[in-house]
């Protein structure tokens, strides 16, 4: 064999193995990008999951901070004054916690007094009494009764729920929003109706409301609004 062709042998051989290196190196960075991309996927997940989770505690705090803000003292701010309320939690559990639901809502900011007899009570509650017309006043509510829990007197300045008569509510379920405060005697009510709160604060004002001027359906002339209700802070 000459030197030539020990020369052209050799020649093959290394380009061979070049090629052979080179192909290895070409691999390599495909598989390092892959394992990266699932990396940062992983990372993007993780810190979504984190994001989520935060937001969730976030949420949590915020719905138990609204409801730490619920007390049994609920002032009604009238366009005469203002009212102080106690609830009866104990007493009358629904309807305390159906009156705090609403007032949560800012059920009652707008409604009015609609129905007030002087020497006897002052009702309201009503949702159709924030519009201008009163024919439809006392036949409003929020679309459901609450069960009766009739235990407590009727005494001046309680806090009692509305209803339907025996014969159409024989359960005397109460309304699901209207209500009355007792200005009066109404002894003749006690074992009939729910009594669930009282006030405590404002019964002047509650006489006041009643001695306004009425129309032929006890409506008072001129409105008597309550601008706002809301819990006293603790």
């Amino acid at each position: 064999m000459n030197t030539a062709k020990i020369i052209i042998i050799l020649v093959i051989i290394c380009s061979i193995y070049l090629m052979g290196c080179g192909d290895k190196k070409t691999e390599t960075p495909d598989v390092q990008k892959k394992d990266t991309t699932s990396k940062t996927q992983q990372n993007q997940d993780q810190t979504k999951m984190k994001e989520d989770t935060l937001k969730v505690k976030k949420d949590d705090t915020t719905k138990t901070t609204d409801k730490s803000e619920e007390s049994d003292i609920v002032v009604l701010k009238t366009s005469m004054g203002e009212i102080e309320i106690e609830l009866y939690s104990k007493d009358a559990p629904k309807h305390a916690a159906n009156f705090k639901k609403l007032v949560s809502e800012k059920f009652y900011d707008g409604t009015t007094f609609h129905r007030v007899i002087t020497g006897f009570m002052i009702q309201g509650g009503d949702p159709n009494s924030k519009d201008a017309d009163k024919s439809n006043d006392g036949q409003g509510g929020p679309g459901y009764t609450v069960p009766a829990e009739i235990k407590m007197k009727h005494e001046k300045g309680s806090v009692a729920a509305a209803r339907l008569g025996d014969q159409a509510n024989p359960k005397r379920e109460s309304s699901g929003s209207q209500f009355y405060i007792v200005t009066g005697e109404a002894s003749h009510l006690d074992g009939q109706y729910t009594v669930f709160g009282k006030v405590i604060k404002g019964m002047d004002i509650a006489l006041k409301i009643e001695k306004v001027e009425k129309d032929g359906a006890d409506n008072p002339v001129k409105k008597v609004t309550i601008e706002k209700a809301y819990f006293k802070k603790k």
